[in-house]
């Protein structure tokens, strides 16, 4: 199967994520080996409106692990031609003249979709805007999952500020391309799913409940996503702790639970979770360089 663009968690069909997960688990050879030169005529330009350090590197890391070089900016929206109000369909038209894949992070929803339609090269969307996709995490913590259970009959609790959690929404997405799965979404009322997910879930014929108390639905849930709450939103500390894991609600989850996070973290994740074997939020980190190693040769093929 061919892919031009990586723009949104929607266009995997269960066929194309098998075959990526496949690939991934030769990339994971082929990183234990030292990587490969398959691709050392290739060039990755990374192009980031929001600073980004896990996504960027895990490209760039991909990349090079291929053999292929890099193109990059972590502040494009400040150093380029955008501060004198170049469209980023310009900008996407240049620099798709110098490589052969764009990875962007745009600060407006539909970013990377806008890219795609003018790029004369395979866009790779790395997240864009509050309440858009990051569908490359998404790919990222559905591989974690299928490493580790069967994703048919799965049941998933998503805690946190959800209302413009991308990678929440863009895994929500995938969730729904399988068999007799249930999401529980667990958040203040005013940060809760906004009804566009819910409405997809409901077409698809996707079982879910909308919840604010994290106690009725942890000893329920085979995965815990665990998502970050950014300072200035409410609840303010205080109350976020409510939607926190700590040892305390460790004790009360299935003890083959897996608990993921897709990074940086705040209040929402104490440090202690670290050394329970059913936190799996780092190895998740991990598996991003297989998963992008495999999609960058899916596209460049």
């Amino acid at each position: 199967m061919t892919l031009r663009h990586v723009v949104e968690s929607q266009q995997f069909t269960v066929p194309l994520l098998m075959e990526l997960f496949d690939r991934s688990r030769l990339m994971e050879r082929i990183v234990a080996r030292g990587g490969t030169l398959d691709y050392q005529n290739r060039i990755l330009a990374s192009l980031f409106y929001q600073p980004s350090t896990r996504t960027r590197f895990s490209f760039e890391a991909a990349m090079h692990r291929l053999g292929g070089r890099v193109l990059s900016t972590e502040h494009a929206r400040a150093f380029s031609s955008e501060i004198e109000e170049e469209q980023v369909e310009d900008s996407i038209r240049i620099i798709g003249s110098y490589c052969d894949v764009i990875v962007i992070r745009h600060h407006e929803p539909g970013g990377a979709a806008r890219a795609a339609r003018v790029s004369p090269v395979p866009i790779i969307n790395a997240g864009d805007g509050d309440g858009g996709q990051h569908p490359t995490q998404a790919l990222l913590d559905l591989y974690t999952i299928y490493r580790e259970r069967p994703l048919d009959g799965l049941s998933v609790a998503f805690i946190g500020e959800l209302d413009r959690g991308r990678t929440a929404r863009s895994l929500a997405y995938l969730l729904a391309k399988f068999e007799r799965v249930k999401i529980f979404f667990v958040s203040p009322p005013e940060q809760q799913m906004r009804s566009d997910i819910l409405q997809y879930l409901d077409r698809h014929g996707v079982r879910y409940e909308l919840e604010s108390d994290i106690d009725r639905v942890v000893g329920e849930a085979d995965v815990i996503y665990q998502t970050r709450v950014r300072p200035g939103r409410p609840p303010r500390v205080a109350g976020a702790q409510r939607y926190a894991i700590n040892s305390s609600v460790l004790q009360r989850m299935k003890p083959d639970a897996m608990i993921m996070h897709p990074l940086p973290r705040t209040v929402e994740l104490d440090k202690t979770v670290d050394d329970d074997p059913r936190a799996l939020y780092f190895r998740q980190a991990a598996n991003g360089l297989y998963v992008r190693m495999a999609l960058l040769t899916m596209l460049l093929e």
